[in-house]
């Protein structure tokens, strides 16, 4: 579980480049300068844990890019003790930004081989999300809502219902929408019925099953 100053370097470069690339919320670039990223990918990957790229995880998942990882959290306009529901714990590197940013996280992963190393990889980085789960995404979190906002890290071929429930009013839901490639789609709550949309361009995720645990 080394830190090194090597990989502070690496994270600040990484961060130079997410600058490049359009991203601009502080809080957001500060997170992922102090993330340690390697530490949440398998040992013979951590010479690239500080690439813009993807990478498996195990259970045929990735840990999102780190370009992808951002975008999606300066979306979300996190604020300290926002209540964010996460679908798709994989790695926990999300969910650490996301913690690191200040906000309460629960989150669910369908997967029990990553939910279970994720649960353990957390508190040893000091993280500690409010709520970490093993289930199905789709339902979302019903005991615990309504969230300030939703972000879903898998691409899914439609808005499930049950995450739009959950959503406060004047909350985003921030998902990949799509089945080979996805557009990063953002609802935002109106009021009791009406959503409004946006859409920011091509992406690609894993996909977000169903009922498949």
């Amino acid at each position: 579980m080394k830190d090194t100053a090597k990989h502070q370097g690496l994270r600040n470069q990484l961060v130079t480049v997410l600058q490049q690339k359009g991203i601009t919320d502080k809080n957001v670039l500060d997170a992922i300068k102090k993330i340690p990223r390697h530490l949440f990918l398998n040992s013979s990957f951590e010479d690239y844990a500080y690439q813009d790229k993807a990478f498996p995880i195990g259970a045929g998942q990735t840990i999102s890019q780190p370009y992808t990882v951002a975008f999606q959290s300066q979306l979300l306009e996190v604020q300290k003790e926002h209540k964010i529901l996460e679908i798709g714990t994989g790695s926990g590197y999300q969910t650490a930004v996301l913690c690191t940013m200040g906000a309460k996280v629960y989150s669910v992963e369908r997967q029990n081989e990553l939910f279970k190393k994720t649960s353990l990889l957390l508190p040893k980085l000091g993280i500690r999300p409010k709520h970490l789960s093993f289930g199905d995404g789709y339902k979302g979190l019903p005991n615990f809502a309504p969230f300030d906002s939703i972000i879903v890290t898998a691409g899914a071929p439609i808005i499930p219902k049950p995450l739009m429930a959950q959503l406060k009013i004047g909350g985003k839901l921030v998902i990949p929408l799509g089945e080979d490639h996805q557009i990063m789609t953002m609802l935002i709550r109106k009021n009791e019925t009406q959503f409004e949309k946006h859409e920011f361009g091509e992406f690609r995720f894993v996909p977000l099953l169903e009922n498949k645990n």
